[in-house]
């Protein structure tokens, strides 16, 4: 579309609005700006050539024992717990157990515990909860902002110690890292040592962004605590939702689930597939299964993670969006809710759950409807943890749907959504069986 073009291409000029530094995370009375929440374009650019690396699709090759580790834990705790007594499970809040130890592993090497104690440690995804709730409304007059969460004499007295609250998030991300403080520091000095890059369990984002700042004198100690504060921020909760999508859309489109199923079980007949002991898929073998990628697709368009516009300001001195001029310092943006169901873009039955229209698309409106999807963002402001998303989303499906069975406890249950932000989904309940059959 013209429009998504226009305001997320390339464009100097156009910027982030004031909704977003209302997400930032605060450090000792100083917020901390983030690659998500700065405005600031030239700081953007700056900050993501320190860690592109570490984010980059070639670097999924090293995160994926970090992420296969994590996940044949929660797979085998999900048949102790579940699959093996039929207890019901709350299928959102399980997969968001699974997106934060895999943040964990990701980032220090260490499983948070939210999947072992089947628990929300330190209640962090509580306080999320509650906090998104405060910034998609405050977000909206942003000045709001600095008389409440981030009020200047809050902020002062936290920075002479007068006032001694800590950002919840902050704080989480910060006693995570300050536990390889020695690590950190010899990175930060010497670079990553030969031991560490050959370590087979693959090298954590921590080493990566200590690694950034040997590398870069702009990668201080603040913008590696920002950095960890985002992955806890955004890692899980949108990964969780795009996980829960897949599910629910399957198990509400029996005719998708047993496609997908018979895809799944010839690709481990053919060899496409590895039969391992713990039925888990390698991020390639997902890659060549094509009713898999669509179904993803698919829940991605009818379930976007970002339930409101992603602003833009338009430049001082105006622009021409879709023939309309539109004056400078306008605020602009397409919400992923609409475009996803664009008819004209991807069918008359937008509102249906048909993941064939990803594979009889002509390449040119497959490209075209890859262009319209926005729940990663667009442009040079693209969620920069995309493609560790993508490997989790694309790893768990599959790994799941080959080792057990899934439906929904009451089958004519619909669920809850709740739009604070990010749209996340209540009243996901779901009861579990060993596969038996599988190959």
């Amino acid at each position: 579309m013209l429009a998504i073009k226009a305001i997320y291409g390339l464009n100097k000029g156009v910027y982030k609005s004031d909704f977003y530094p209302v997400q930032g995370a605060v450090s000792q009375g100083t917020p901390l700006l983030s690659l998500f929440s700065t405005t600031d374009e030239d700081f953007h650019a700056k900050y993501r050539r320190c860690v592109n690396n570490a984010f980059a699709m070639s670097s999924l090759v090293n995160y994926e024992p970090l992420v296969s580790s994590t996940l044949t834990y929660w797979l085998d705790k999900t048949e102790a717990m579940f699959a093996n007594t039929g207890k019901s499970c709350n299928f959102s809040q399980w997969l968001q157990f699974f997106a934060f130890d895999v943040i964990g592993d990701l980032t220090w090497s260490k499983r948070l515990g939210f999947v072992e104690g089947n628990r929300d440690v330190d209640n962090i995804i509580e306080f999320l909860g509650k906090f998104f709730d405060y910034v998609a409304p405050v977000g909206q007059i942003p000045i709001l902002d600095t008389l409440l969460w981030k009020n200047p004499i809050s902020l002062f007295a936290q920075r002479i110690g007068l006032d001694k609250r800590v950002h919840p998030v902050t704080l989480f991300a910060k006693e995570r890292t300050t536990e390889r403080a020695t690590q950190v520091e010899k990175i930060k000095r010497f670079g990553l040592s030969d031991d560490e890059r050959a370590n087979p369990r693959g090298i954590d984002l921590l080493a990566k962004f200590a690694q950034a700042s040997h590398d870069h004198d702009f990668m201080d100690d603040n913008r590696i605590l920002s950095t960890c504060t985002s992955m806890v921020f955004a890692g899980s909760e949108t990964t969780a939702i795009s996980l829960s999508a897949v599910f629910y859309f399957l198990v509400k489109h029996p005719r998708v689930y047993a496609k997908l199923m018979q895809e799944l079980d010839n690709a481990v007949a053919s060899g496409i597939v590895e039969s391992r002991p713990d039925k888990t898929v390698s991020w390639t073998e997902a890659q060549k299964l094509p009713y898999l990628d669509a179904v993803v697709q698919e829940s991605f368009r009818l379930h976007p993670a970002p339930g409101l516009i992603l602003e833009r300001v338009v430049p001082q001195q105006g622009m021409t969006i879709n023939g309309d001029f539109i004056p400078g310092g306008t605020i602009v943006g397409c919400n992923a809710w609409v475009v996803h169901r664009r008819p004209e873009v991807f069918g008359i039955d937008v509102d249906a759950f048909r993941p064939e229209r990803w594979i009889e698309a002509s390449p040119n409106k497959l490209k075209e409807m890859k262009g319209t999807m926005l729940q990663f963002g667009a442009g040079a402001r693209t969620c920069i943890g995309k493609n560790i998303s993508l490997l989790e989303i694309y790893k768990l499906v599959p790994s799941f749907l080959r080792r057990f069975e899934i439906e929904l406890e009451r089958p004519d249950a619909e669920w809850k959504t709740h739009n604070a932000w990010f749209v996340t989904q209540k009243g996901f309940n779901t009861v579990f069986r060993p596969r038996r059959a599988s190959p």
